[in-house]
Parts: structure tokens; sequence; C-alpha cells
């Protein structure tokens, strides 16, 4: 091909792609100024500008318990998901034992399981566990799903730091455990960071195991917003939607 070409080509294929991502993402955006609306149900374009909805969800006891209860439980997980997660990849990619494809591929089953399967197991066993319906019970479930993201993270962390730093480390008279929090966890640092990260926003957004896991008195965002949908269709449903897409762009 010509360079005469070359400048077109690339600029149709921007093109192209520009128009994919609005026609993905366009659905989504068309929430946020719904969410504004004075009037008293969805419409688009929103009739009047108005901040009520918003208040509404902030003063709500249902709404602003359902915003707290999506923090706590996302904090949470992350704290779990991102300490059995970076044990898990370092057990891994330093560890020898038999069946260490089949702990693999088991850990991160999550993320080509279908969710509505792993919603389902889950509720099953909470219930004989008597923990169906709490935080415990859905910190744990979020966990399961989000920690294969931590383990991908500080995996390729892993893999790329120069393992002769460790073994250095250990030559100097340095522990394992030494070793880990002073050579390898500043290294890996940013994989775990990021992690946490993927964990937090697994489980801030996270709606079909807090359907089967939740109750009227205990109940995320997401969930709060799928019972509202159900029943009464009013714009604070588009105000949760908007909270939830700002924090998760935002991380």
């Amino acid at each position: 091909m010509s360079d005469s070409w070359r400048q077109p080509r690339r600029l149709l294929l921007l093109a192209i792609g520009a128009l994919t991502v609005f026609f993905l993402i366009a659905p989504t955006l068309v929430v946020v100024p719904m969410s504004f609306t004075a009037s008293q149900s969805l419409t688009f374009p929103p009739e009047g500008f108005s901040l009520r909805w918003y208040q509404k969800m902030l003063t709500d006891p249902q709404w602003s318990t359902g915003f707290a209860n999506s923090g706590q439980v996302a904090f949470l997980t992350a704290i779990l998901s991102t300490v059995l997660g970076t044990l898990a990849a370092l057990g891994m990619l330093r560890g020898r034992f038999p069946g260490k494809n089949a702990v693999n591929t088991l850990v991160l089953s999550p993320l080509i399981v279908p969710v509505i399967i792993i919603a389902i197991g889950m509720f099953t066993v909470f219930v004989r566990w008597k923990i169906a319906g709490s935080a415990i019970g859905l910190v744990l479930a979020h966990t399961s799903l989000a920690v294969p993201f931590v383990i991908v993270n500080v995996g390729t962390s892993l893999r790329t730091m120069d393992r002769n730093l460790e073994l250095a480390a250990m030559n100097l008279g340095a522990d394992p455990v030494q070793t880990f929090f002073r050579i390898t966890f500043p290294i890996i640092l940013p994989g775990v960071f990021a992690g946490a990260l993927f964990a937090f926003l697994t489980s801030w957004d996270e709606v079909v195991t807090a359907i089967f896991l939740t109750t009227a008195r205990f109940r995320t965002l997401p969930a709060e917003m799928w019972e509202q949908v159900r029943q009464v269709v009013d714009p604070t449903v588009a105000a949760g939607a908007t909270t939830l897409l700002v924090v998760t762009t935002t991380l």
C-alpha cells in the first residue's frame, strides 16, 4: 500500500473505532441527563433541571442505606480479595505442588463461569450456613468473584520482576517473610493496587449475586435499583445509575 493511502486508512479506522465506542456507551450516557430531570418520570430529553433525585437518593433511607451498604461491602471485598489473591498468586507462581494446574483453573473459574450459576450455588450454600442476607455472606460471594482479578494483576507483576533480587536478599540472610515485605511487595505493589481496585469495582456494581443474597433489611445500591425498577420507576434510579457510573469511571 502506498504512503498516500496510509493516512486516510488510519483516519478511517479511527473513525470506525470511535463510532463503535459511541454505539456501545451511548445507552449508558443517556441515563446521565435523565437523572437531572424535573419530571416525575424517566423522560428523554429531560424536562427541566433538578437535583431533587440525587437529594432523594442521599436522604431516603432505602437509597442512602443501599449506598452505604455497597461501599461497605466493596471495601471489605477489596481488602479480603487482595490478601487472598496476592497469596494465591504467590502460590501459583512460586509454589510447586501436585495438581497446580487444576487449582489454578479452579481459582480463575469465576472469570468464565456465568455469574447466575455462582449466585445460585452461593445462595444454596449460604442458606445452610445461615449467612444469606447478611453483609458477611455478600462479602464472601463478591470475594470469590473478585479474587481472580487480583491473581491476574499480581501474577503479571510477579512474572515481570527480577527473581534474582529475591535470591540476593535471601543470600544476605533475609528469611522468606522479610524478603517478601522488603523486596517482593514493594516491586509488585502496583499490581496489588490494581487488583484491589478491580476487586472494589467488581463488588461495587455487582447485582446478580446481590439479588440472591440480600434482603429488605440489607440491600446494596444495585440491588435496590433492581427492586425499584420492578416496582416504581422514577428518576432516582437514573441518579443511582449515574452515581455508580461516576464512581467506577473515576476509580
